[in-house]
């Protein structure tokens, strides 16, 4: 059983950062692709970044690649996403999601497909 619990997210400027938190709790070991993935109202969800806890392998969406971090806090068992740069087509609903899973299927266009995921968080954009 695994949980996540998202924290951040609100409204910012266009141009602005957010950092948005995943506390997990539970069974995730090495094995285990973490990431997000967003949906925003008449769009397709969309993997935003992921993270292989095994060794730390990250991937990101087109979209977002040299805007968002993705990081890990293994103390803390925290994955945290700062966005920089935040532009109005990133307004979105974010999700936490983790899965286990081989490494070569954890990947933004993977994440679609996941075991566990967070309530959500809403992440606002405009000028």
């Amino acid at each position: 059983q695994v949980q996540l619990a998202e924290s951040g997210g609100g409204s910012v400027q266009t141009g602005g950062s957010q950092t948005l938190s995943c506390v997990a709790s539970g069974d995730i070991d090495s094995n285990y692709c973490m990431g997000w993935f967003r949906q925003a109202p008449g769009r397709a969800r969309e993997g935003v970044a992921s993270f292989y806890i095994g060794d730390g392998s990250i991937d990101y969406a087109e979209s977002v690649k040299g805007r968002f971090t993705v990081s890990r806090d293994n103390a803390k068992n925290t994955l945290n996403l700062q966005m920089n740069s935040l532009k109005a087509e990133d307004t979105a609903m974010y999700y936490c999601v983790a899965a286990r899973r081989l490494k070569k299927y954890c990947g933004p266009r993977y994440l679609q497909a996941f075991e566990w995921r967070g309530q959500g968080i809403q992440v606002t954009a405009s000028s």
